[in-house]
């Protein structure tokens, strides 16, 4: 099998290469440990925060950590 040369299409746009971010990165911004960002990765159900891997690399969306963000506002502050 010959592997194909990539296309214009293949390539992903600038927004897109803006919007992902690192365990780093996401730390930064949320102002907590790497740790606490891996140990979300590891949690089950609405806890987890969204995440994809690029090989062995984790790798997030900053529009999903966002909409995370806020999901998990809305639940801490729901009446229990």
């Amino acid at each position: 099998m010959r592997s194909r040369s990539l296309q214009n299409s293949d390539i992903p746009n600038e927004r897109y290469h803006d919007d992902l971010a690192t365990v780093s990165q996401i730390a930064e911004f949320l102002q907590v440990p790497n740790s606490w960002i891996y140990a979300r990765t590891r949690r089950r159900g609405n806890d987890r925060i969204p995440h994809f891997k690029l090989g062995k690399y984790l790798r997030f969306s900053r529009c999903e950590v966002l909409e995370w963000v806020q999901f998990q506002r809305g639940n801490s502050l729901a009446p229990r």
